[in-house]
């Protein structure tokens, strides 16, 4: 969501003197088919599915300024993310940034790539660039594996993106609203830190393709029960999906899910009815 104020009519390279960009984070449900890998030759990789989710959110804030100033708020990607935009877009460091409220960082919600696109949508509507979120990412180096990400910032709801094809980011093959009455519960261990930046790039070229996928069951099946609100259909196929990356995954976080106190967690809200449960990213 992004929120615009001040227009200023009288200058062709400044439309507005203040923005307010908020981001929502993502949950990523995991890959659908995992059959090659980024070093494997292929038309596509990966293919995944994901959900937007109205908390927690970065929000951040730029105003024109004589002084060029990051306030960061604690987010380790921020700075590096300003600093590429400006090269790659060649713009005045005639602003300040400041971070408002950010998505935990490598707990899974995606918040490098909504701080990249919030930062992104913020500066071209500062300097009226009319950027895409396709162009921001790529500038910003986001949604290499993973089109979730973009599609939560531009189009909120349930996603599923079609895998990577080379040269190219991800896109969206389906968008579906999440029915109003399911409530997704966050659970957090707050002691564990995900694979992230060089360490993630290492664990994939690590891993082998896996030898089979779930695209049947993702399309015949498990997006017609989310279309029907069919909850326990929907958490059936999830646990599938869920079993199928843990599989692959198991290797590097060392189980099916990467924190072990989580993993007791969602046993027992396995164990008292709750018909889905799942690890989002790392």
């Amino acid at each position: 969501m992004l929120c615009a104020k001040i227009p200023i009519m009288n200058t062709a390279t400044q439309l507005y003197q203040q923005v307010t960009v908020t981001a929502a984070a993502r949950l990523h449900m995991g890959f659908f088919d995992l059959t090659h890998t980024i070093n494997h030759a292929s038309d596509r990789s990966f293919g995944g599915l994901g959900l937007a989710i109205d908390s927690p959110c970065t929000k951040l804030q730029l105003v024109t300024s004589d002084q060029f100033n990051i306030d960061a708020n604690g987010s380790e990607s921020a700075v590096k993310i300003v600093e590429n935009l400006v090269k790659s877009f060649s713009l005045p460091k005639s602003f300040s940034l400041k971070v408002l409220q950010k998505i935990p960082d490598h707990a899974g919600l995606g918040s490098g790539t909504q701080m990249a696109l919030a930062i992104g949508a913020g500066l071209s509507q500062l300097f009226n660039l009319n950027l895409s979120a396709a162009q921001v990412a790529a500038a910003s180096m986001r949604g290499r594996r993973s089109g979730i990400g973009l599609g939560a910032f531009s189009q909120g709801g349930f996603l599923v993106d079609s895998g990577k094809i080379a040269g190219e980011l991800p896109s969206i093959d389906a968008r579906i609203d999440f029915p109003d009455n399911w409530r997704v519960l966050l659970v957090q261990d707050s002691t564990h830190i995900g694979v992230h930046g060089a360490a993630e790039s290492s664990a994939f070229e690590s891993l082998e393709p896996a030898q089979n996928t779930l695209k049947k069951m993702m399309f015949e099946h498990m997006l017609p029960a989310l279309q029907r609100s069919d909850l326990l259909a929907f958490g059936a196929y999830m646990r599938d999906l869920q079993a199928y990356n843990g599989d692959y995954f198991t290797p590097i976080q060392g189980g099916h899910y990467a924190s072990q106190d989580v993993a007791e967690v969602l046993a027992w809200l396995q164990n008292n009815t709750v018909a889905c449960v799942g690890q989002s990213s790392w």
